[in-house]
């Protein structure tokens, strides 16, 4: 089963351009799916997976046997795994330099985790960024005749209001919300990856969400680390778990996770690089009023989120209802590789995301349920000190529009 992929399109818009092109990404979030996808259709194109120890071997061991055996005829090669490669930016650069063939490559984020791969290729590739399911893509899946009838016009409407093309927001009525909220209550709490998305139940959910946590991710993460066990390694995952969108402290998490600061740094920068964690930084002008240093940390899927700390209770009946939320929110705009920031000042005043989009200033809210369009307090004193393009507030159920202050409430699905 092939679920189209965002990305699919604009791989295919660089299919004829010179550079090599680079899918990496978390373990089971599709790229090996997507790559075969891309290839199906291509004239003399040629796959190679280098979970294949013979063909590995051989383009590490003699890369101009390996051109006249896997490469030689063919307009486009395409490797998987390609972490698993020695010194493989150096033979790509070979093959690149001396021949015309196109190469596609995919790989965790171990290719990304070092220069020893990348540095040979400046200027030679185009790198790409492949997460689980968008909640876009999730619902194309789970309902195509909803996500293409309805979802998508008023998502073009709501991009359009952010793209300045129109001054105000369609409104949606509260049945389209209603139906698309069934879809959302699935996805914000057992994420989107593939193999998840399609599994039946919540059972099957469940289990498979537990084998990617412990036998891909937590595996390949000690693998890098070269840890000898998992411990610490679980119990910091849990303790950002626990602190979704909260400021990160550095000294509690290492007594949480008995890791000194360097090792603990070491080890949430391993997280960020595995595409597991997204660390979001402040966005500040003033650092004598305004928080400028400490970062806050979101998990790029739901799921992950939520197995790491093994609670898979329906939405509303979930104390941390407000962090899932948020986490959601976190994630889509990570995954439509928004630049995005928080606003606290040392007052307390806050404002969930701000987002810089070609210039513009969006101010975000989150919450989980609303009744009425009040503006909070924290995003009027942000409308006063920077005067913002766009204010959201965004919340599970409700859709408005405050010509007054200029702000839209929107259903949280739709960001």
């Amino acid at each position: 089963m092939y679920i189209k992929r965002e990305l699919e399109d604009k791989i295919k818009s660089y299919l004829n351009k010179p550079e090599i092109l680079a899918v990496i990404g978390p373990r089971q979030s599709g790229k090996t799916t997507l790559l075969k996808q891309i290839a199906k259709p291509l004239k003399k194109a040629k796959y190679i997976d280098f979970e294949d120890r013979d063909t590995l071997n051989l383009f590490n061991d003699d890369i101009k046997t390996f051109y006249n055996l896997h490469v030689k005829g063919a307009e486009y090669l395409f490797i998987d795994e390609f972490q698993y490669a020695k010194e493989g930016g150096q033979k790509l650069k070979y093959l690149y330099d001396t021949h015309k063939t196109k190469i596609i490559i995919s790989g965790s984020s171990v290719l990304d985790l070092t220069n020893q791969a990348l540095k040979y290729l400046v200027g030679r590739i185009f790198t790409f960024q492949l997460y689980p399911f968008s909640f876009k893509e999730f619902l194309s899946f789970r309902n195509p005749a909803l996500y293409e009838n309805l979802y998508l016009e008023v998502k073009e409407k709501i991009d359009n209001y952010f793209a300045d093309k129109r001054k105000t927001p369609p409104l949606v009525s509260d049945a389209v919300i209603q139906e698309i909220s069934k879809y959302y209550y699935e996805y914000v709490i057992y994420g989107g990856y593939p193999r998840v998305a399609i599994a039946d139940g919540k059972e099957e959910k469940i289990t498979v969400l537990k084998n990617i946590y412990n036998i891909y991710l937590l595996r390949e993460i000690r693998d890098i680390l070269q840890l000898s066990t998992e411990l610490e390694l679980q119990k910091l995952i849990k303790a950002l778990a626990l602190q979704t969108g909260s400021l990160v402290v550095y000294n509690e998490l290492s007594q949480i996770t008995s890791l000194n600061y360097k090792k603990l740094l070491e080890h949430i920068n391993i997280l960020e690089k595995t595409f597991l964690i997204k660390k979001v930084m402040p966005f500040y002008r003033n650092k004598r009023v305004e928080i400028a240093k400490s970062p806050k940390v979101y998990f790029c899927d739901n799921g992950f989120r939520n197995v790491a700390i093994d609670n898979f209770q329906e939405l509303v009946q979930r104390t941390d209802r407000g962090k899932l939320n948020e986490n959601f929110v976190a994630s889509q705009l990570l995954k439509e590789e928004d630049n995005i920031n928080y606003w606290r000042t040392k007052s307390n005043a806050e404002i969930d995301f701000i987002l810089e989009r070609r210039g513009q200033i969006t101010a975000v809210e989150v919450k989980s349920t609303l009744h009425s369009n009040k503006t909070g307090r924290a995003l009027l004193s942000f409308k006063e000190k920077y005067s913002p393009n766009k204010m959201v507030v965004l919340s599970e159920n409700y859709f408005a529009f405050d010509k007054k202050r200029n702000v839209l409430f929107m259903p949280l699905f739709f960001i």
